[in-house]
């Protein structure tokens, strides 16, 4: 499988990325610590796929034969297969190397497009600018709802706002999710796996993830947002 064609259903991790991607500036939201948040989303699609499991001593493992098909996380489910470790160990195992993968993907699906661009007018770089595919707003609206008009949420939304969220980079979505204390509470509620009654997913995969995201919390917290 390439960037080129990439698989018809989204992964959890390009759904994240791709919220943070800030239309406005060019830039990806919270980059100081984007690989803990990036690291967490894969580890929260193999929790709700069933690829992952917790072992002893908390430690998460890959579900024996039952790997993803998915390339952009089978390399963590092989790592963990292989090699079960804490959560805080297993995102900083696969987090560092998943921001450019996972860009090119959002690009070969024309959800974020690269643009020539000259630095200081001397340097060739590239600039990313809003593709025209309409995924982005289609996801922050899914977000808002939960967050702001209180919908029940299925599990991939409640995860990916439950990701968002833990990214500690919230504050920069307002006016379009705002900034409220009932927003912060709903988002924490999330945050420790508190779905509500619909969101389909096995009581073990939400604590499973739940337990991910409140290691990103973690992770998220030691260095400042960018």
């Amino acid at each position: 499988m390439t960037a080129e064609s990439p698989p018809d259903v989204p992964a959890l991790v390009e759904d994240l990325l791709l919220l943070l991607f800030q239309p406005g500036s060019g830039t990806i939201a919270g980059e100081n610590t984007l690989f803990y948040v990036l690291g967490g989303a894969v580890l929260a699609d193999l929790a709700l796929g069933g690829h992952l499991t917790v072992g002893a001593r908390d430690r998460v493992r890959g579900t024996e034969g039952h790997p993803p098909s998915d390339d952009l996380l089978r390399p963590a489910w092989d790592h963990l297969s292989e090699k079960p470790q804490g959560v805080q160990a297993a995102l900083a195992a696969i987090g560092p190397t998943l921001r450019e993968p996972v860009l090119e993907r959002l690009v070969a699906r024309g959800d974020i497009d690269r643009e020539p661009h000259r630095l200081l007018g001397l340097f060739r770089t590239t600039a990313l600018r809003e593709g025209g595919t309409g995924r982005r707003a289609r996801l922050l609206a899914d977000v808002r709802r939960v967050l702001v008009d209180g919908t029940e949420p299925s599990a991939r939304v409640a995860a990916l706002a439950a990701l968002l969220s833990a990214s500690r980079t919230l504050p920069r979505f307002h006016p379009e999710i705002p900034w409220t204390s009932a927003v912060i509470g709903r988002a924490e509620e999330l945050e420790r796996g508190d779905w509500g009654a619909h969101a389909a997913a096995e009581a073990v995969n939400r604590t499973v993830t739940a337990t991910v995201v409140n290691s990103v919390v973690v992770a998220v917290t030691v260095l400042p947002p960018s």
